[in-house]
């Protein structure tokens, strides 16, 4: 493996480890909120309850997430001292603005665990919203600065390479942040939202608690339900903006390899680069076309107008999109019929919905990882888009494959420590005597 190989593979399981806690501490805080909201206005100790564990659960996806992010400001130093030289001025800000919101977050998050009988309601509230509020706030800040590696804007690239002139807000209004921000945000609610309703969905059909997984289950699909609906607007969103900005990224995605008019829409198949066909593939006449630029005569540039040389990995990326595409189609479906059962207050939740939801649990979190490939090896081979190549901002230090052996091991270790940490906090942790004296009168 050459060390570009190998910093580029220990940067990408960097952020597939941490980018699970990423969203999952956006969306958790606002289920816990919720709970307690739900608590306080009907007196049901049973959210009183999942408020509590959620909280619990939220304060250890918050210190791995922590220690994960850590690790990934470090490497973008040591592995990638190219970029941050020219790059560390203008992304300087959003990450400023993370750190901000990060510091918020768990000042705010340990009130809302030590605080419930040391604050007032309203001002224990008020802090398990603000810990809502500043984890996703931190999550639209690091989008933005990997927007701008999409949409490099804000700056005037000088003959020696380094950047001048530089306006950081006009940076980070580039023009990529707004679908990618919005495109990511639902995905941390209805990957969240529908994963824990899942976990729940299968403990009913196992015969748990019934009464107690239905009252998480509901809170959860409050969350992530229309998280998932709304997920494939703002897929348009994002499409329309790779097609325009980005077509090389649009065509290795749909495996369009000729420039063409009224370009179908790809389901499956196998991009063959040596003939540059997509086989085995279902097509939609003119779907492309009509997705990308909402004109189903419109041009599609495909990789013929690309020099071989700027080509990403085409059947990663086509693999990964399509993998993120299907998925969320499945949770879109899930979440919808999740709406209609919220909103119809006497509807019985049963075991074919409970069955959909387990069986999709991790689907949100799965099409995350796979639309965060798609978008990150779509981009290459720049690490800037049209800037900087990847391969120029590397470390020269050597030894590369061995420092990432090293962290395979390490993450390894951390997930199945967070693994067991959190099994214990769904199956282990007994309900509150409230709580199950709740359950037995009803």
């Amino acid at each position: 493996m050459s060390d570009l190989l190998a910093a580029r593979f220990q940067m990408g399981l960097s952020l597939a480890f941490h980018i699970v806690f990423a969203v999952v501490g956006i969306a958790s805080p606002a289920m816990m909120v919720i709970a307690e909201r739900r608590w306080r206005a009907s007196g049901d100790s049973i959210y009183l309850d999942l408020a509590k564990r959620w909280a619990r659960g939220t304060a250890i996806l918050f210190a791995v997430g922590a220690v994960s992010g850590t690790v990934l400001s470090f490497e973008l130093g040591l592995l990638w001292p190219g970029f941050m030289r020219v790059a560390g001025p203008v992304i300087g800000m959003p990450f400023s603005l993370e750190g901000f919101a990060f510091f918020t977050e768990a000042i705010f998050l340990g009130v809302y665990l030590y605080g419930w009988d040391r604050v007032t309601p309203r001002a224990h509230l008020l802090a398990g919203v603000v810990v809502a509020v500043s984890g996703a706030l931190s999550g639209v800040f690091v989008v933005i600065a990997n927007a701008w590696m999409n949409a490099p804007t804000g700056f005037t690239l000088a003959p020696d390479g380094s950047f001048t002139d530089i306006h950081p807000l006009q940076a980070m209004a580039n023009p990529a942040a707004l679908s990618q921000v919005v495109h990511m945000t639902l995905a941390a609610y209805a990957a969240t939202g529908l994963a824990v309703a899942g976990i729940h969905a299968g403990l009913m059909l196992r015969g748990r608690s019934a009464l107690f997984h239905r009252h998480a289950l509901i809170v959860a699909l409050t969350v992530g339900a229309p998280a998932a609906v709304l997920q494939p607007l703002s897929g348009d969103l994002s499409a329309r903006f790779v097609a325009r900005h980005q077509p090389a990224k649009l065509a290795a995605m749909e495996g369009l390899f000729e420039t063409r008019d009224h370009a179908p829409l790809a389901i499956g198949g196998w991009p063959d680069t040596t003939a540059q066909q997509l086989r085995f593939a279902i097509e939609i006449p003119s779907g492309l076309s009509l997705l990308a630029f909402h004109e189903p005569s419109a041009t599609v540039t495909g990789l013929d107008q690309v020099p071989r040389d700027e080509w990403p990995n085409i059947p990663a990326v086509h693999l990964s999109f399509q993998v993120m595409v299907g998925l969320g189609t499945y949770m879109a479906f899930v979440g919808l019929w999740g709406v209609w059962l919220v909103r119809q207050k006497g509807a019985s939740i049963g075991r074919g919905y409970l069955r959909a939801l387990a069986w999709g649990t991790p689907f949100g979190f799965i099409a995350i990882e796979a639309g965060w490939m798609a978008t990150e090896l779509g981009r290459q081979p720049w690490i800037i888009y049209r800037v900087l190549r990847t391969s120029a901002a590397l470390t020269p230090m050597p030894g590369q494959p061995i420092r990432t052996a090293a962290f395979v091991v390490l993450y390894a270790f951390l997930a199945v420590v967070v693994t067991v940490l959190l099994s214990r906090q769904i199956l282990g942790s007994p309900v509150t005597g409230d709580t199950a004296e709740l359950e037995a009168r009803r």
